[in-house]
């Protein structure tokens, strides 16, 4: 007969247990009650609470038999696991009579019967006979020890682990070298880093100090050299470069981003484009591109081109291109319109925004929080000011870790990879990738490449993303439109309406006191006539000095808006702004500066100098006689322009009326309220009187020609 089977405890009825550091036993089990009884009371404990009670055990319970380490058994070497699968064998013949185990239904032999003999008999007799077979000289107790470290490790207790043993770093060093060298790195951590030469003289004071001049001698130079490549940390080395945060040493360990409603994290950052764009001083050259990502949804909330340098104001009026609706292009098809895309909610959403009825398919989020690295327009007043105007909180990442916007570093390449890469003029992703004419294969302005931008992220947003998955369906992928109107259904939409002061509020904001003559910045004279109440007198808040709030658009000088006492932004002209009639930025206004030579007279008359000077410039851009350093800043600096419709071609959808009561609209034919003016081909930088204007008249735009949307939309 065979004994019992060996498995896991069982607490059962009069089972006597350890619980609470005090012993105890079992009178009756009802369901998930254990009711205990003690020496002087009696308790009634939740078996889930007794289990995880520290003290728990059953007294005189045999340990259960440990899992198998299986990873850790390949490790050893073959011929230690052969033999360790033989004491297997031998082990559970001992403990329950057969080679197998329990249950398999044979017939134990005679000297191994449970039965019939003792545990220590059975021991005894297996050394006998592992002696006998020459397995080695195996006493009882060896037996006994290889029987209580398989009941402990399981099969991994049976390895011979003289053979797994891992080599000492140091080898058969000195021990007191060996201290001595780590204490000589720890002291050099963090100073500026010498030779691996230089340590011996500081190991060799240590030793002296610790065990007395000359009682333990130096190794060899080639073992000490031995001994720190061994024991010194990658940043301790010396002669070995420190890990910076892109070396596999030196970065961090990542933690994935996680957001569970749309605008929970939005990431933004500017990097420049990998196509080569043609300025209008036909020249080439890369320009800026900033998106803004929705963590949740992965949807690209916002993507501007800028020609040169993206400034902080660019950053914040990015806020309000991702919080409203993106209006649909005119020339788009219906396929491309929000009301048109077949997605859930949509009746809802379109009830509760009106403005989404004229949006591209393209998800629409208030951000709650916006990641940013460390550049210095996000961390600007003016952006900060943007983001706390619009309830927005902004959270920096730490130095060097640029995986913690990795999704927006991810989108960059997404964006190089399914559209860069098809346009001419790609220029690839480093300069070994680069074909030896991409500055002669761009066809494409910026204001082009910006129109293609735009229609290809509608294309993106009905594209499935690996990185969505609903729970409902974890094997599907989802578009970002489909998570977005998932999580919409979930978290519900909260329309931003931003008017045209709201884009003005953005603007960066100064502080500037009201003369006689009006506002004076940068040698420029802003008047008008509601400013004679307030000439000469201080501002109502006395915080700062009596100056009063204006805000300046970095990108168009002519005027400036100025917050009067009843709370509301006016807009105040500059004294010659009908002498210029093309915007200008700050850039241009100081080379004019460095260029005008001040003759003698009062400031006024050389004001009047500056703006004939940057009239001519203008003339000179425009008539393209300028040099080409100016014809390079105008052409950095000038806001984009929106590619002209088909001529004689009607648009697919009439746009909005234009509105004769809100605020000037922007340079590039938007409005402070996010709709877009349907551009005029006769529309000139110097007004209809400019000679030239039909000679330079813009060719009509027909579409850049690389897919059809209303074939694209087929497969959506």
């Amino acid at each position: 007969m065979s004994g019992p089977r060996p498995g896991r405890p069982v607490l059962e009825v009069g089972a006597h247990v350890r619980f609470r550091e005090s012993p105890w036993q079992v009178v009756a089990v009802a369901g998930q009650l254990i009711h205990l009884a003690g020496e002087s009371a009696d308790e009634s404990v939740l078996a889930g609470h007794l289990f995880a009670d520290a003290s728990f055990c059953i007294v005189g319970a045999q340990t259960p038999q440990a899992v198998t380490q299986w990873g850790l058994f390949e490790t050893a070497p073959q011929d230690a696991r052969r033999r360790a699968l033989a004491w297997q064998r031998h082990i559970r013949e001992v403990e329950s009579g057969l080679p197998e185990g329990p249950g398999t239904g044979q017939v134990p032999r005679a000297a191994y019967d449970p039965g019939r003999f003792t545990l220590a008999q059975r021991e005894q007799a297996k050394a006998a006979e592992l002696t006998a077979s020459g397995f080695g000289t195996i006493s009882r107790t060896t037996v006994q020890r290889m029987r209580l470290a398989y009941r402990k490790q399981g099969l991994w207790g049976l390895v011979d682990h003289r053979t797994t043993r891992r080599p000492s770093p140091a080898g058969r060093a000195d021990a007191r070298v060996i201290a001595a060298i780590e204490e000589a790195l720890r002291r050099q951590r963090g100073r500026s880093k010498g030779t691996v030469k230089g340590l011996m003289p500081l190991v060799a004071q240590i030793l002296a100090d610790r065990h007395g001049n000359g009682t333990v001698p130096l190794p060899s130079q080639a073992t000490f050299y031995r001994l720190v490549h061994q024991l010194a940390d990658p940043a301790d080395h010396p002669h070995r470069p420190t890990p910076t945060g892109n070396s596999p040493a030196g970065r961090r360990a990542f933690t994935p981003t996680v957001a569970l409603r749309p605008g929970e994290q939005v990431q933004v950052d500017t990097t420049r484009l990998d196509v080569m764009a043609v300025f209008d001083d036909a020249t080439t050259g890369r320009p800026e591109l900033t998106i803004a990502v929705d963590v949740a949804t992965r949807a690209i909330l916002a993507a501007v081109l800028r020609p040169a340098a993206t400034q902080a104001v660019d950053a914040a009026l990015l806020l309000a291109e991702m919080a409203v609706p993106h209006p649909a292009r005119p020339t788009w098809p219906d396929a491309l319109r929000l009301a048109h895309s077949p997605l859930p909610q949509l009746k809802r959403l379109l009830s509760l925004d009106e403005r989404l009825h004229g949006a591209a398919a393209r998800p629409v989020v208030v951000p709650e929080t916006i990641v940013v690295d460390r550049g210095k327009i996000y961390l600007s007043a003016a952006f900060t000011a943007a983001c706390e105007t619009l309830g927005i909180s902004v959270q920096p990442t730490p130095p060097h870790a640029p995986a913690a916007k990795g999704i927006v570093e991810r989108t960059f390449g997404t964006i190089n990879a399914l559209l860069c890469q098809h346009l001419p003029g790609y220029t690839g992703s480093d300069v070994t990738r680069r074909g030896p004419d991409a500055e002669t294969e761009a066809r494409y302005s910026v204001a082009q490449l910006q129109d293609l931008l735009d229609e290809w992220l509608i294309h993106y947003h009905h594209r499935p993303h690996e990185g969505l998955r609903h729970p409902t369906l974890p094997k599907k992928a989802l578009t970002p439109n489909q998570m977005w109107a998932a999580l919409i259904a979930v978290t519900g939409h909260v329309p931003l309406p931003l008017t045209g002061t709201d884009y003005l509020e953005l603007l960066p904001v100064r502080w500037q006191a009201i003369t006689a003559r009006g506002i004076r910045l940068d040698h420029r004279t802003y008047d008008h006539d509601c400013l004679t109440p307030y000439r000469g007198q201080p501002s109502p808040l006395a915080s700062r000095g009596g100056k009063w709030e204006i805000h300046t658009n970095p990108h168009d000088a002519r005027q400036i808006y100025l917050r009067l006492p009843d709370g509301h932004l006016t807009e105040i002209p500059w004294i010659h702004r009908d002498h210029i009639h093309a915007p200008f930025n700050n850039a241009t206004w100081q080379h004019i500066k460095t260029t005008t030579t001040r003759r003698s007279g009062d400031r006024d008359t050389h004001e009047a100098d500056l703006a004939d000077a940057l009239d001519q410039l203008m003339r000179r851009a425009h008539t393209h006689t300028a040099t080409p350093g100016e014809q390079r800043l105008i052409t950095r600096t000038a806001p984009l322009k929106t590619p002209p419709t088909t001529t004689g071609t009607p648009p697919a959808h009439t746009p909005q009326p234009e509105q004769t009561d809100g605020p000037r609209p922007l340079t590039d034919g938007r409005h402070n309220d996010g709709r877009h003016d349907p551009p005029d081909d006769t529309e000139q930088a110097h007004g209809e009187d400019e000679p030239g204007d039909d000679a330079d008249a813009p060719v009509p735009y027909t579409g850049l020609g690389l897919y059809d949307p209303a074939q694209e939309a087929l497969n959506w």
